[in-house]
């Protein structure tokens, strides 16, 4: 039986206690809070203190947090997160956070694909959605090349300094079709 969680190139995997720095580097970034919820920086023994204590079960938290580790290498590459997970309908969240020096490279898409493949096979979830900003040209083609549909705009959504952008909320079913990933 494949694995759920990985492909020839990338493993999703827990959380390690060795990956507070990349998570220090990545969760401080300012220049990606606006495709997040962070208002102000974590300190590195706030992430030590998340890590030890995360849950990692997803029905009681809501949430899960996996690292993306390119396989050749051992390199901790991303994040991939399901949240809002909602157990009732059956829906989550999809947040993909990669590396500024291996973009491009197709680890986001083969993350989605494994969080699709798990939530699908696993968690038994009806659909997956995710809310990508306007401006976010090479995110929403990744989510379109995956078959996500485009089924909402929310005017002004993101703030970026002063003013607002739009932001589009993607979705895509699960019917049942395993995708090779």
């Amino acid at each position: 039986m494949e694995s759920l969680l990985s492909n020839d190139m990338i493993t999703l995997r827990a959380l390690e206690p060795a990956d507070v720095d990349n998570l220090y580097l990545w969760e401080n970034d300012t220049r990606l809070w606006n495709v997040g919820c962070a208002t102000a920086p974590f300190s590195r023994r706030l992430l030590e203190e998340y890590i030890a204590g995360y849950e990692a079960d997803v029905f009681a938290s809501r949430q899960l947090r996996l690292v993306i580790e390119e396989n050749r290498t051992g390199r901790a590459v991303g994040t991939a997160d399901l949240y809002d997970f909602d157990p009732v309908n059956m829906r989550a969240g999809i947040g993909i956070l990669i590396a500024a020096d291996v973009r491009g490279k197709g680890y986001g898409a083969m993350a989605v694909g494994l969080l699709e493949r798990y939530g699908f096979l696993r968690l038994g979830l009806h659909q997956l959605w995710a809310v990508v900003p306007q401006s976010n040209e090479p995110c929403r083609r990744m989510f379109e090349s995956l078959g996500y549909a485009i089924s909402g705009r929310m005017r002004s959504w993101v703030r970026c300094g002063s003013s607002y952008e739009d932001a589009y909320l993607y979705q895509r079913l699960n019917i049942g079709a395993k995708r090779d990933i």
